[in-house]
């Protein structure tokens, strides 16, 4: 028996015209539409975050020399992981009555967004449409 053979297949240069082709369809590729509302309010901080605001100007007074933002981050975590929960207690009622501000205000958004497009949202059931489905064969089986 004799051993494999390579082959060695010769490319062609790709055309100008491919090449055109290739980058028009890597661009069309490339966006994306957003799904997010750019006018829908923003998510309020979670406790650790309301921290961070306030220990980040104490950092800076303390080492105002330093402008690395993971430094800070760091410390911050550190001293967060630190507290005790009593220590953390005003910051998590903070972040809990912006949690509730954000609330309400997220529903406002959400009326005045479905009044604008004139649709109402049918109320569903609480039962999918499979069990709605399966009830309705057996009261005609019955």
């Amino acid at each position: 028996m004799k051993g494999l053979r390579t082959i060695s297949i010769a490319h062609k240069k790709p055309e100008a015209e491919m090449l055109k082709k290739r980058k028009a369809d890597a661009s069309v590729k490339k966006v994306k539409v957003s799904k997010k509302n750019s006018g829908a309010p923003k998510r309020p901080p979670s406790a650790f975050f309301v921290f961070m605001e306030d220990f980040r100007k104490t950092y800076k007074e303390n080492f105002p020399d330093n402008k690395s933002v993971s430094a800070v981050g760091k410390a911050g975590g550190e001293k967060w992981k630190s507290l005790s929960a009593t220590e953390k207690a005003p910051y998590v009622a903070t972040a809990l009555k912006k949690k509730a501000e954000y609330v309400i205000v997220l529903e406002e958004f959400n009326k005045k967004l479905n009044g604008n497009e004139g649709e109402a949202k049918p109320e569903e059931s609480e039962k999918s449409s499979a069990e709605v489905h399966d009830d309705g064969e057996q009261e005609a089986s019955s």
